[in-house]
């Protein structure tokens, strides 16, 4: 296809916009840019997608989600509410992904993804837990992702918590759905080997783990979220949570450590040292209660810090305003975190850590040889906008009811706020069939 009258937002290296300019699309990829009029005349028979003038922008990408919890909606937790995290993950977390089936699975999935789709999100990196439905479990992920068109990277939070036989299969499914993307590769398919936190696991299980996990392959793992994984690993081990997963062969240039908010300035320098991706999710952060990690302080140490939701919506957009402001109010400073601070984990870095798992093509920027994973934003801005100021254009400005159209791997997802590849009430319906179901089974469980 070929798309006309757009407002080009580049990133990259040297973010530009780009007025009236068009875009070449050839199967999943962008083969041409330049002035619209020009590519109109040299290419007069192309379907054309006329943006009217509209800003088309890289889609968004997720560093650290969980389809699996979607179902989490509007739950009310039985009992007094949870004081603190750990009560939060075996009030809610434990006892809900117990109650998952496989369908529950797909399900999960399809409606994460009909979010991410509406909201300009065409890359997310998952981290999957069922324990009663875990065999041919990330094949449900998959199955969601490849029918929306949607670039997904999966793995299974492997975990003692519910026994040895358990934590085997959770092996088991990481290493068989690797194997699976090594034998039938997929650009829209991703794998890392998951595990769920340090505090959860032995060091029987990293072991098994590290020993499993095939060549080119990195983890990931939740670390230091609250100060329970530090004070469990210092019992196990002697040694905080990073020191402890280093020895174990745990980090890495392709692996990611979700959360790090109670980690100290060793393990800063451990993960600067191994190359290893951090994630950090501010609103998950604060509906938890567990703080805030210093992320300026780990970018300025040279670690590479990341977005994600947790969970959360996949509005991206929503995940930036929050870390802009609730640093500020965490340490009653106006100049923390600024706007560049925030574009350097949502872009840049999402960017880089979306390569490690989709390396055919550049991801998070508009040029040709890029995939053609874009969206197109109905936004008219009535102070000047750009490429220096745009990071507090969006932070201010841009609202996730702007996103109009989104395109992943060249195909249109979304077209003027219609999804394309799938029927919404149709999967929001079955979602209200099964979660109520899912519901009955987590009360039984919780009981």
């Amino acid at each position: 296809m070929l798309i006309k009258n757009a407002n080009i937002i580049t990133w990259g290296e040297e973010n530009r916009i780009l007025e009236g300019y068009g875009l070449l699309i050839r199967g999943d990829r962008i083969t041409a840019m330049g002035p619209s009029g020009l590519l109109e005349k040299e290419y007069p028979q192309e379907e054309q997608v006329d943006a009217g003038g509209q800003y088309v922008m890289p889609g968004n990408i997720c560093a650290h989600t969980h389809f699996y919890g979607a179902y989490a909606r509007g739950m009310a937790i039985p009992g007094s509410a949870a004081k603190d995290f750990p009560e939060i993950l075996e009030k809610l977390w434990w006892p809900l992904d117990k109650s998952l089936t496989q369908e529950d699975v797909y399900n999960s999935t399809q409606v994460c993804l009909i979010d991410a789709i509406r909201h300009g999100t065409t890359t997310l990196i998952d981290h999957h837990a069922s324990p009663y439905a875990i065999e041919g479990s990330l094949d449900e992920v998959a199955r969601a992702a490849t029918e929306m068109g949607v670039r997904v990277s999966c793995c299974y939070e492997v975990t003692d918590r519910d026994g040895q036989e358990r934590a085997s299969a959770g092996i088991a499914e990481n290493v068989r759905f690797i194997e699976r993307l090594k034998t039938a590769p997929n650009n829209l398919l991703g794998a890392s080997f998951g595990i769920h936190a340090s505090l959860t696991v032995s060091d029987v299980t990293l072991e098994a783990c590290r020993k499993a996990v095939p060549d080119g392959i990195g983890f990931h793992i939740h670390v230091a979220e609250h100060e329970v994984d530090e004070y469990d690993s210092m019992t196990k081990s002697g040694t905080h949570v990073v020191d402890r997963l280093e020895k174990f062969g745990i980090l890495g240039p392709k692996s990611i450590a979700v959360h790090c908010v109670h980690i100290d300035a060793r393990e800063v320098e451990i993960l600067a040292r191994t190359d290893t991706w951090v994630s950090h999710q501010p609103r998950s952060n604060m509906n938890n209660g567990v703080g805030l990690g210093n992320v300026e302080a780990f970018m300025r140490a040279g670690v590479k810090v990341c977005l994600g939701n947790d969970g959360f919506s996949n509005q991206m957009w929503d995940e930036w305003k929050t870390a802009y402001l609730a640093h500020k109010l965490w340490n009653r400073d106006p100049r923390r975190m600024g706007g560049y601070d925030v574009v350097k984990m949502a872009i840049e870095n999402n960017a880089k850590l979306a390569q490690v798992f989709f390396p055919a093509a550049p991801l998070g920027v508009i040029e040709p040889g890029a995939f053609a994973d874009l969206m197109f934003v109905d936004y008219h801005p009535y102070t000047e906008l750009t490429a220096g100021n745009l990071p507090w254009h969006m932070i201010f400005g841009f609202s996730n009811g702007d996103i109009t159209t989104t395109i992943a791997a060249g195909k249109i997802l979304m077209k003027d706020r219609k999804v394309l590849v799938a029927d919404e009430s149709e999967i929001a319906a079955r979602g209200r069939e099964l979660s109520i179901k899912t519901w009955e089974r987590y009360q039984k469980r919780f009981q």
